[in-house]
């Protein structure tokens, strides 16, 4: 069943919006940016599958962003209408080798929904597959050729976008899943399964 859109003024779900980006996708405070949803958010991307509540979407995004330490998160626009944010990314690489381009990206395509009090109910994801494989065996091949092999040296973030201000910073990253040692890093659906079956327990 579809949930009933609600209204709301406009500048309190910009600020809500531009708030959840940056705590998440620019200071990657993965742990205090699951909080800004609902405690019954329903969260679903087109290639992880669906998630249900805080506890399994920050499962999901610590083991996840562990898996790829190199992704950050580029903003290139968004739109608001009712309670509903759509906003479109790009997901980067910093490419380590400096005869080649200086990072790899693939785009994606997300719908929030907002719930008021600063807190979203539900988020859909989609991005490009394809884009995602190929990037990641360029970005693989010259992580080789360079010698670079552990994660914090693959956490460059040398690329934010010109603006705005609330989506770039000049900070060293320091994710939030740094301190997760009992999340294991995961790059494919069936890991994501195994370690949901084990909290649904």
């Amino acid at each position: 069943m579809t949930p009933v859109p609600r209204d709301f003024p406009r500048d309190e779900v910009e600020n809500a919006f531009t708030h959840w980006w940056r705590v998440g996708n620019v200071g990657e405070d993965f742990a205090a940016w699951t909080q800004l949803f609902v405690p019954d958010v329903s969260y679903h991307d087109y290639f992880w599958g669906p998630l249900h509540g805080r506890e399994e979407v920050d499962l999901w995004i610590h083991a996840v962003m562990k898996g790829v330490p190199e992704i950050y998160t580029i903003y290139d626009w968004h739109v608001i209408e009712g309670d509903r944010v759509v906003f479109h990314c790009q997901n980067r690489r910093d490419n380590p080798d400096p005869d080649g381009p200086p990072y790899f990206d693939f785009p994606g395509l997300s719908v929030l929904r907002y719930a008021g009090d600063g807190l979203w109910a539900s988020e859909e994801d989609y991005w490009d597959r394809d884009g995602a494989r190929r990037t990641s065996v360029d970005y693989r091949a010259a992580c080789e050729r360079m010698g670079v092999t552990e994660a914090r040296a693959r956490m460059t973030r040398r690329h934010w976008p010109e603006g705005p201000e609330w989506a770039r910073t000049e900070r060293q990253p320091s994710p939030s899943w740094l301190s997760r040692d009992d999340t294991p890093g995961i790059t494919r659906p069936s890991e994501l399964a195994a370690l949901l079956a084990s909290l649904r327990v």
